[in-house]
């Protein structure tokens, strides 16, 4: 787990329900219990803050105020959507595909950075031009206009075998292969890593989530109706939210103490020692 993606994870999970920011020195905290050291931090931070995830802030605290970094509004809008894939808080399918015609793209990174994005959001390639999707995805539109792309777009349905298109459309049996290894790995992290204190438990619980993440670039939230009997997506879902919800009185504990305490003595004692906080 690399620290850019730690702090996605961090803001997305326990974050973005606590006002979306947090003082530098919780977010250095918070990450040493993922084994992810200070410098590593601060660079990943200053990476987000140019591509407009972050934004630096002044955060009260005592009588004065310290160094820290809040969610923009595109990291808001990207994080709220995941988290409504993540939990599968989406609205049933109403049977209607969302179909996109984009224009050529010749430029061989922009057209790379397209489809690697709309892939993110839920759609497969139906041919050179073509996407279809389950469901209009909100973050459309942004995607579009960072890569100056014209697109025309159909809300259809599909008149024949629709299981024959999905499986076209979607690699289901790599999909499936890709939810069975997540359980077997979910049950020897949550089996071999005893979850004695608060800290491990974050720390357990933040691999948990962070892997299963993971699936929002290549499963776009299928309906059920259009999914193999037995599919092992569903299963691993029931055990993702089983653990999930376990572990998070615990890991949510360890954050509020990195906010409240941790993060406050461990600025204390950097500044101390003649350190900036400042990224």
């Amino acid at each position: 787990m690399n620290a850019r993606s730690a702090l996605f994870d961090l803001y997305g999970d326990h974050l973005r329900q606590r006002g979306g920011r947090a003082p530098v020195a919780a977010l250095v905290r918070l990450l040493a219990a993922l084994g992810i050291a200070a410098p590593a931090v601060r660079t990943a931070v200053s990476r987000m803050v140019r591509q407009n995830w972050l934004e630096p802030v002044r955060l009260a605290r005592g009588a004065g105020t310290v160094p820290g970094y809040a969610l923009t509004p595109r990291a808001v809008r990207r994080l709220d959507e995941a988290a409504h894939r993540i939990y599968r808080d989406l609205e049933p399918w109403d049977g209607h595909w969302h179909l996109l015609v984009v224009e050529r793209v010749r430029e061989r990174s922009r057209r790379e950075r397209l489809a690697t994005g709309l892939a993110y959001l839920g759609y497969a390639r139906l041919d050179e031009t073509t996407w279809i999707g389950p469901r209009a995805n909100p973050e459309l539109d942004p995607l579009l206009t960072a890569e100056s792309v014209r697109v025309e777009r159909f809300r259809s349905r599909h008149e024949g075998d629709s299981h024959g298109l999905v499986a076209r459309a979607w690699d289901l049996e790599g999909l499936a292969r890709a939810y069975e290894r997540w359980m077997a790995d979910a049950k020897e992290l949550l089996e071999g890593h005893p979850v004695d204190t608060d800290e491990r438990a974050f720390a357990v619980r933040s691999r948990l989530v962070h892997e299963w993440r993971k699936f929002l670039f290549h499963d776009p939230g299928l309906p059920q109706e259009l999914l193999p009997q037995g599919w092992p997506g569903a299963l691993a879902a029931r055990y993702f939210d089983d653990a999930s919800a376990r572990l998070l009185p615990a890991a949510a504990r360890f954050v509020e103490g990195c906010l409240d305490g941790y993060g406050e003595a461990a600025e204390d004692r950097r500044r101390a020692g003649g350190e900036d906080d400042g990224v």
